[in-house]
């Protein structure tokens, strides 16, 4: 391995020509970007019209911000040097520089290779047993701004390699501290992790993984490298992250952008089922299951197609001076075919009028009359029919039907029989009196059925591929809403059961996957952890007996001396956690206090007292960028990362909701480098 301090040291030929290469790459990089800012958007004669010049200028902006030069990330991270002409005919084409995106010179030579081209693959595969045609694998290290210090060989030919797998550049960009939102890990994916980010689009992948495998980095990786083999069919159908919360969405918010994928919308499932009502109160735990259980969905279909009506009236159809009639006898058997063909309710209007208009013309042509398709138009439109289609299929607004059933007990008697109990009817019920949806005091589970109800009445668009992170706190009509949205397309689905906390959290992936819609989803399992060390992986593993018996132990593949740390607060809980929060700010990276959303107001307070800052997340603008140290709710801290982290009172973590204790396993999980453990009360029996 050749390193050196560039301050200090000085610098060998080969490093130097390495960091001139990523000097001429970068010039390239530049040259790339100004030469698509100044293509001419207008078309002169061919096509000159402002719909065509915004599209051409949505997609010049697009692959302008996608050239963007991200400062701190290196446009390289590594080299193969290949068995001659296993790449080309070309020598110098055998030895390829791998980075995050695409660089080329002027003439149209490849400079840096995209990470997620076939090539590329023996960067993350290639081993001693099966080469893949690689003789020499180069990692390289960089220090502040991006600036390359470091280069490591890993020779494949021969016995004996040079370096173990991965090497001492490898095991430093793992543990190196981070501070502010999440990077990507494209210089440091494991194989298993690149089987996963490779897999075929058409593949909808379940991949449970314990903290610290990397699952939401596979997720994400695996988004830019479909984007990369898939681009034409993805830009027409579109992609979609869905995550816990607004606080993960920005904790994540850079890995793409830095990969060269800025058009990928994120959102969270609240947003997601954004009817543009209001969410006024938080159901309880118990109503919160029996609204999340997939059942509810048959308790809607019967009340949506209670909605039709039997014939009981004669429809006249005037033609000239002769009248067509159907009788009710008529009509009947016209309803009963479409509302067993399962179509969307709100297309069974649109078919019900043609069918009447279809019975219609064969009596006139019964009759001797010549009709056309124009014939049957005017007879669909006349104001007979369409007073008839109104009358037997009236329109149904989603948002008004749930209502009206929550609010009805006789009304949801009736369409949940024989599916909830007396009990459960009255536990879904609306409270109060509302006028109108904009006046129910609605709660995210009421989205969720009124979202239930729309797609039973005109069925949504469907995504071409959706990663859910933290899949496993999805009630099963959650769950549902989301297969809708990729109903043609595929999923990355991402948790870890042990870290469910919502009241109807997953029991297992294969129920989910069922409720997703895509029973034969392939189940991975990623147990290996990189970043957290064993020492709080194993403290954290206590509580897997209790939260999830049967689920196996995480494995981490280091340790960290004095990675973990449990305090008794002799002198109270809030000096103890000011105490804590000092030591662990003496070291580097990011520093996450975490605590019950109701205690940590009061944390705060005694650490600005103390002269220490921490920016609360999720209030305001309050970002993981916003400060070295964060004050944390328990409740946002599910997908996010700190170099330490300070956890206060395990106890009231574990009290402040049904799955308390799932939540404190989440919370001592948030660590890669140090977790300290503040206590005034006992500590739960598990951790004792």
């Amino acid at each position: 391995m050749t390193t050196t301090d560039p301050s200090a040291v000085p610098v060998s030929p080969e490093l130097q020509a390495e960091r001139d290469h990523l000097d001429a790459a970068r010039a390239a990089l530049r040259r790339m970007r100004e030469n698509v800012e100044g293509t001419e958007l207008m078309l002169g004669d061919v096509v000159n019209d402002k719909v065509t010049n915004a599209a051409l200028r949505k997609g010049r902006e697009r692959r302008i911000a996608a050239l963007a030069d991200v400062p701190g990330a290196p446009l390289f991270f590594g080299r193969l040097d290949f068995d001659p002409g296993t790449v080309s005919e070309d020598g110098d084409a055998d030895r390829v520089h791998i980075g995050r995106r695409h660089v080329h010179d002027a003439e149209g030579r490849p400079m840096v290779l995209d990470w997620r081209a076939p090539v590329c693959v023996a960067y993350y595969r290639a081993s001693p047993g099966d080469r893949m045609g690689v003789r020499v694998r180069r990692r390289y290290g960089f220090g502040g701004g991006a600036v390359l210090t470091a280069f490591e060989d890993e020779t494949l030919v021969g016995e004996a390699p040079t370096s173990d797998a991965g090497g001492d550049l490898l095991a430093t960009e793992i543990e190196r501290p981070r501070t502010g939102p999440m990077r990507d890990i494209v210089a440091t994916i494991q194989p298993e992790q690149d089987d996963l980010v490779r897999a075929p689009l058409e593949t909808t992948l379940c991949v449970q993984g314990a903290p610290g495998t990397g699952k939401t980095a596979v997720g994400l990786h695996r988004i830019a490298f479909l984007l990369y083999t898939e681009r034409e069919r993805l830009s027409r159908s579109g992609v979609a992250i869905i995550g816990p919360n607004r606080s993960f969405l920005s904790y994540i918010r850079d890995v793409l952008p830095a990969l060269g994928e800025v058009d990928v919308a994120q959102t969270t499932v609240e947003e997601m089922l954004d009817a543009g009502l209001p969410v006024r109160r938080a159901e309880e735990p118990a109503a919160a299951r029996i609204k999340g259980r997939a059942r509810m969905a048959e308790v809607l279909r019967r009340d949506l197609w209670a909605h039709l009506r039997t014939p009981e009236e004669t429809v006249m159809v005037r033609r000239g001076s002769r009248r067509w009639r159907l009788y009710p006898e008529d009509l009947r058997p016209l309803l009963d075919e479409l509302a067993s063909r399962g179509v969307a309710y709100g297309s069974g209007r649109d078919l019900l009028s043609h069918r009447i208009a279809h019975a219609v013309l064969s009596l006139m042509e019964g009759a001797g009359e010549v009709c056309d398709d124009r014939t049957h138009q005017q007879v669909r439109r006349d104001p007979a029919v369409r007073s008839a289609v109104t009358a037997l299929w009236p329109k149904v607004d989603p948002a008004k039907m749930v209502l009206g059933l929550l609010t009805d007990p006789e009304r949801l008697a009736r369409a949940a029989e024989g599916l909830l109990t007396a009990e459960e009817q009255a536990a879904v019920l609306l409270p109060g009196r509302p006028r109108g949806p904009k006046s129910a005091r609605w709660s995210l589970e009421d989205m969720v059925l009124i979202d239930e109800a729309a797609a039973m009445i005109e069925r949504p668009v469907s995504l071409g591929h959706v990663v859910v992170d933290e899949a496993q706190d999805l009630s099963p009509m959650q769950a549902r809403a989301v297969g809708r949205r990729c109903a043609s397309g595929s999923l990355t689905v991402l948790g870890d059961i042990a870290q469910g906390t919502s009241p109807a959290a997953a029991a297992n992936w294969s129920t989910l996957l069922e409720h997703l819609d895509k029973p034969t989803g392939h189940l991975r399992v990623l147990d290996r952890g990189y970043r957290v060390p064993a020492q709080i992986i194993d403290y954290a593993a206590r509580l897997l007996p209790e939260i999830a018996p049967g689920l196996g132990a995480p494995v981490a593949v280091r340790r960290a001396p004095g990675a973990l740390r449990v305090t008794r607060a002799a002198d109270g809980l809030a000096s103890g956690v000011v105490e804590a929060c000092r030591g662990v700010l003496e070291g580097e990276g990011s520093v996450g206090l975490i605590a019950a959303d109701g205690g940590i107001a009061e944390l705060r307070e005694a650490l600005a007292e103390a002269g220490l800052a921490a920016p609360l997340l999720g209030e305001g603008d309050t970002g993981l960028d916003s400060a070295r140290l964060v004050a944390v709710p328990a409740s946002l801290a599910k997908g996010l990362e700190f170099d330490a982290v300070v956890v206060a009172e395990p106890a009231a973590i574990v009290d402040a909701e049904e799955r308390g204790t799932n939540r404190l396993y989440v919370v001592l999980t948030r660590a890669v480098s140090t977790l300290h453990v503040v206590h005034a009360r006992p500590l739960p029996a598990a951790l004792a």
